[in-house]
């Protein structure tokens, strides 16, 4: 009896622990788009992997030190758009994509008006995107 009692009672607390996790990950979703003034921006898009002969001998770091792990949402930013308040961990939405992505690297000062989005390894998926002009979306955190 008090071991029917006992697996109850977890199941209970596994419930309420699921509920709030699920509940915590909505609020923290929702306070990212609440804490930022969003502004909008068409840019030219490419894609990029963490491969020696697309970045350099340290392919998983990023210009601002940053280690790339693939499976995460990162993309690289022209120098112009650092003035234009696309720093470094800016969230940033991109017409066709799902998700945020975030501001982790920074291009080369040849590159204007463009964004490179982060693929891991994955070359076939970079070849795929291509070169496509899109809208971005990016936060400027509120006072």
């Amino acid at each position: 009896m008090a071991l029917n009692q006992l697996n109850k009672c977890f199941k209970g607390c596994v419930f309420i622990l699921v509920f709030w996790t699920v509940l915590g990950c909505a609020k923290s979703k929702k306070n990212i788009e609440d804490n930022y003034d969003w502004n909008s921006r068409i840019v030219t898009a490419t894609a990029y992997n963490s491969l020696a002969y697309q970045t350099s001998d340290t392919p998983n770091i990023t210009a601002f030190g940053d280690s790339l792990k693939p499976g995460f949402r990162y993309i690289a930013v022209s120098r112009d758009l650092l003035k234009l308040g696309l720093k470094h961990n800016t969230p940033v939405k991109i017409e066709g994509l799902e998700g945020v992505y975030w501001v982790k690297d920074k291009m080369h000062s040849r590159w204007k008006n463009r964004i490179d989005i982060y693929m891991g390894i994955d070359v076939k998926q970079a070849r795929q995107w291509g070169r496509r002009r899109v809208c971005i979306d990016y936060g400027i955190p509120r006072p």
